[in-house]
């Protein structure tokens, strides 16, 4: 079933302690691209959660924020007291040589300094609460793909409907054809008839034949009709069998809008050329959709 590639999904729950959100949104992207953001802590995962989004979303731009409220000791991070000492007696060291001036030590601004505060060991988190967190991130995942799928369902008819109208046009088109070449006979015809009466001459049918000849082998669209019609079969089978359909009917819908320009240019009749313009704008809608597709 052709899913859409847009899509947003979060789950939310308490892991080792603490409470942990996880948001996955998902838009239409040409390939696959991920963007991950996580707790310090968890860095570690990054790998581990992009080989799940691409194994699940195959396609599209992915974006995953994590985000942790710490409620217990074990996902606190410790302070390193000996590096704080470190940087508090190079603090007095720099100090200025006058004893009436005094010196303020902001402890926000230390704990922020590199090494003075630290996760807990990324090992013992992994055993702890990694598999927990994936399943979280799994399940986020699951809602995406859920809305994937109702979007997609969507997208899908709107695209049958723009096949059928094609097709309808397409019946048209044929019919049409099959006037074109008597309606340019008897134009040229009379045509003829009208100048040489005027000059007192008198043309030879078989001038006129080959005239007529010579337009309706130029004018011929009976192949582009042919392999018109058997793009909207090739992507028909494909919207209704394939998994991930939207490359595959990208390509199929720029050939049928080159058919349709074929035609166009080839009859060189009214009423033909306004249909291609409706098949056209059918083509339009089509290519606008699957650019939405998985």
């Amino acid at each position: 079933m052709a899913r859409s590639m847009t899509g947003y999904g979060d789950a939310r729950g308490q892991v080792a302690g603490a409470e942990y959100a996880v948001e996955v949104r998902a838009v239409n992207s040409r390939y696959f691209k991920a963007v991950i953001r996580l707790p310090e802590m968890w860095g570690f995962l990054e790998t581990d959660i992009e080989s799940l989004l691409r194994r699940r979303l195959h396609r599209g731009s992915i974006h995953l924020t994590m985000r942790m409220k710490a409620s217990s000791p074990e996902t606190t991070y410790e302070v390193n007291t000996a590096a704080l000492e470190r940087y508090l007696e190079q603090i007095e060291m720099v100090r200025p040589d006058q004893t009436d001036v005094a010196l303020t030590v902001d402890l926000a601004s230390l704990l922020q300094l590199p090494g003075v505060c630290l996760p807990p060991e990324a090992g013992e988190l992994a055993e702890k609460a990694g598999p927990a967190l994936m399943a979280m991130v799994d399940q986020a995942i699951d809602a995406v793909i859920a809305m994937r799928l109702t979007e997609g369902k969507s997208i899908a008819e709107d695209l049958r409907a723009q096949c059928q109208l094609i097709e309808q046009r397409l019946g048209v088109i044929a019919g049409r054809a099959d006037c074109v070449v008597a309606d340019y006979h008897e134009r040229l015809k009379r045509r003829v008839e009208e100048l040489t009466a005027a000059a007192s001459l008198k043309i030879d049918e078989a001038d006129l034949a080959r005239e007529v000849a010579i337009f309706a082998e130029r004018c011929d669209i009976a192949e582009e009709i042919s392999r018109l019609r058997a793009h909207l079969q090739q992507f028909r089978e494909a919207l209704e069998g394939e998994e991930r359909p939207g490359r595959k009917l990208e390509f199929i819908a720029q050939e049928m809008l080159r058919e349709a320009n074929t035609i166009a240019a080839k009859a060189g009749d009214s009423d033909i050329a306004r249909n291609v313009v409706e098949i056209k704008t059918a083509v339009d809608r089509i290519k606008e959709q699957t650019q939405n597709l998985e």
